[in-house]
């Protein structure tokens, strides 16, 4: 029998009584924190008429066209019915009712999928969702909280379809042959380096990184992600689309959008070297040649929601009653088609002129460019201008035909977003105020620009979209502020710990 004394027992329980206690302290601090700290992100608090859930269509184009239902006053955190300011300050707020999205088709029923629910904790909002699944912060729909959505249904009826089943097998068939592809293209034009003729503007790896882009990341993805979970739930439909609305709502598919965001550099290169690139497409038997084979992601991008739109139609012809799969395969081709909004909008960033040294590779994800009527108070000057939304900041640029001249660039801290007072004006829907605060003083405040949007529903989603912004920056501020102690650490303290008292 082993013989414990209190000298085995002490430092042991003295050393996990600490660890208790620093944790124990670490979690009033934050809490602490949360409520005083003066850099934490927040929502100002507003009473706001709130139209119970508020139900949206999806339109053929991927765009939601809201509607309204009745429902009573509450005090919520989204701003998308309320003539609040979003700033990056303190936080009063309650919970968010859930929204309600509808994915139809035309002369079909719809089906209906709800919205992740904000929860009020220490003073902050918590989402359903992760914050590291960072693509799918605009996104109002979810799964339908019924409970027939919950279980699995038979579905056998679907595979009986003879149009279903050939659509599924040519999503499954066209994503072997887009890696395939995307494999042998990478096998032709990915070691240019090693031409002796290479000519001089294609030398070095920075020129074969603006030619190719980040194809090989996009290519990692599909090989090793998206093609195995394709093959793994070929038989379970609602598995499949359910772990592929996981990869958009984890922001995977973000690569798509610095692919788009480098296209022009590349295009220009090619332009530059179309004679050699010919000469060696002609070299090494390739039928298409490079032009095609980079164009690639984008068009399978595009392939995908088209596909899944006509599953969703054969799916209502065919009278089948699986609504789990209907729901799940109604959320992905949301997600598929708001990701590819933003791929498209990231086309245009290139286009901004007279940069200077803002680096727009460092300021996190691009989340959504908007087209405004704006005003820039301290110069006066009326003009056209575009908004991009980045993790770090608010980048204004004026619109000129074909070019984006950039005007002015604010951190999220030290802006804040109001709607104007004036409700009586026929634009109060339509407008948004862009307040600056002033570093070196704490309370001091300038209205910067009057932005004046086509129709209040873009306004609605612009607003949306920042406060996710603002929310994910407080939460990532907040994950910065905790002190922890790694478990290593730990168990390799009371270990020595125990050593030391036991054999010295």
């Amino acid at each position: 029998m082993f013989a414990i004394s209190w000298f085995d027992i002490l430092p042991v329980a003295i050393t996990f009584l600490s660890i208790a206690f620093v944790q124990v302290l670490n979690v009033y601090l934050h809490v602490l924190g949360d409520g005083t700290a003066p850099k934490s992100v927040d929502v100002c608090e507003t009473d706001c008429a709130v139209k119970g859930n508020g139900v949206a269509t999806l339109t053929k184009n991927g765009s939601i066209s809201p509607k309204a239902s009745n429902g009573k006053l509450e005090k919520q955190a989204s701003i998308l019915d309320c003539d609040s300011g979003i700033s990056l300050n303190s936080i009063h707020t309650s919970s968010t009712p859930a929204t309600q999205t509808t994915c139809a088709t035309p002369g079909t029923p719809s089906a209906t999928s709800s919205s992740p629910t904000h929860n009020a904790h220490n003073g902050f909002l918590t989402h359903t969702i992760s914050f590291e699944t960072l693509s799918d912060e605009y996104h109002e729909d979810e799964d339908t909280l019924s409970l027939e959505n919950l279980f699995p249904c038979d579905q056998t009826e679907i595979y009986a379809s003879k149009k279903i089943s050939f659509i599924i097998d040519e999503l499954i068939q066209t994503e072997v042959n887009y890696v395939n592809y995307l494999r042998k293209g990478i096998s032709n034009y990915g070691n240019l380096q090693k031409c002796e003729d290479l000519p001089e503007g294609l030398r070095g790896e920075q020129r074969q990184q603006l030619l190719l882009g980040n194809i090989s990341e996009i290519l990692e993805l599909h090989e090793k992600e998206i093609l195995p979970m394709m093959l793994r739930n070929q038989r379970d439909l609602k598995g499949l689309f359910d772990e592929f609305a996981t990869h958009f709502e984890r922001n995977n598919f973000y690569c798509y959008v610095g692919f788009t965001m480098g296209k022009k550099s590349s295009m220009l290169l090619r332009q530059e070297n179309r004679e050699w690139l010919q000469s060696y497409q002609t070299t090494i038997k390739d039928k298409l040649g490079i032009d095609s084979f980079l164009v690639q992601p984008i068009q399978r991008l595009t392939r995908y929601p088209l596909l899944l739109q006509q599953f969703i139609s054969e799916f209502y012809k065919s009278g089948i009653s699986c609504k789990p799969v209907l729901s799940a395969v109604c959320k992905l081709e949301t997600r598929m088609r708001r990701q590819l909004d933003v791929v498209n909008q990231a086309e245009e960033i290139p286009n901004i002129d007279e940069l200077n040294e803002l680096d727009l590779q460092q300021q996190g994800f691009f989340r959504r460019s908007t087209e405004f009527d704006a005003q820039h108070f301290p110069t006066k000057k009326k003009y056209r201008a575009k908004v991009f939304l980045f993790d770090r900041c608010l980048v204004c640029t004026e619109v000129r035909k074909k070019r984006l001249a950039y005007r002015q660039h604010y951190s999220w801290e030290h802006v804040e977003l109001q709607r104007p007072l004036e409700l009586a004006t026929a634009n109060a829907n339509k407008t948004i105020n862009l307040i600056v605060k002033q570093p070196d003083k704490e309370k001091a405040r300038r209205e910067e620009y009057c932005f004046v949007a086509s129709e209040a529903s873009v306004v609605k989603q612009w607003l949306h979209a920042t406060q996710k912004i603002i929310e994910i920056a407080r939460h990532e501020q907040a994950q910065r502020d905790t002190f922890s102690l790694p478990m290593d650490l730990v168990l390799g303290v009371v270990l020595a710990i125990w050593l030391i008292w036991h054999y010295l």
